[in-house]
């Protein structure tokens, strides 16, 4: 066996469909941040999936987050 069957055989993951949702059955060695990280990234995309902003929305919103933060955040980083 080689070792690409190995560690498939240890890392399998299982997706089901029914009437109501989607189950995901992972093995505990998941890393949970990473899981975490990837279900705020679904919940994202889900309460995203019927918005239609332009790009040039998203990059004035995005460069005026991050100079209000560089504002609040400036002195504590550059010393």
């Amino acid at each position: 066996m080689n070792i690409f069957l190995k560690l498939y055989k240890f890392t399998t993951m299982l997706v089901e469909r029914t009437n109501r949702e989607v189950i995901i059955r992972l093995p505990t060695s998941v890393d949970t941040e990473d899981l975490q990280d990837f279900l705020n990234y679904a919940r994202y995309k889900e309460l995203t999936a019927g918005f239609q902003v332009a790009q040039e929305e998203v990059d004035k919103l995005a460069s005026e987050i991050n100079s209000s933060w560089w504002k609040e955040n400036r002195k504590r980083l550059i010393k």
